[in-house]
């Protein structure tokens, strides 16, 4: 890594932090650092479930299915992502849950990146 780049591998990257690789929680100076926006690689053996519930979430957010079978569960609906490339995007105030239904590849986007706010393991 040099000041302004960064190269790197998604997949070895995300056992790191949890699968983000950008947003307020990298180093400040790093080219990963943004108050704007946080990207997660999230890597999902079949099976796997969210703890808990998102509730109260101040963000627009969006996931994009790149591999496997992936359930996102919101209140007043159910989305099931199968196809590459099959996304969803909610926003501010959206309680939501998610399983993988198969083994899956995500990618997530969230805008803006809120320091001090961190989801429970899940």
């Amino acid at each position: 890594m040099t000041e302004r780049v960064y190269v790197g591998n998604a997949n070895a990257d995300a056992l790191l932090d949890r699968g983000w690789l950008l947003g307020h929680f990298q180093p400040s100076g790093d080219p990963r650092h943004s108050d704007e926006v946080e990207i997660k690689w999230g890597l999902h053996p079949a099976g796997e479930k969210r703890t808990e519930w998102v509730t109260g979430e101040s963000r627009t957010a969006m996931i994009v299915l790149i591999s496997g079978r992936f359930r996102m569960e919101l209140r007043d609906q159910s989305v099931v992502l199968e196809k590459q490339g099959d996304y969803l995007v909610w926003g501010h105030g959206v309680d939501h849950s998610w399983h993988a239904e198969e083994e899956s590849v995500v990618l997530t986007v969230r805008w803006p990146s809120v320091p001090g706010y961190q989801a429970p393991n899940s």
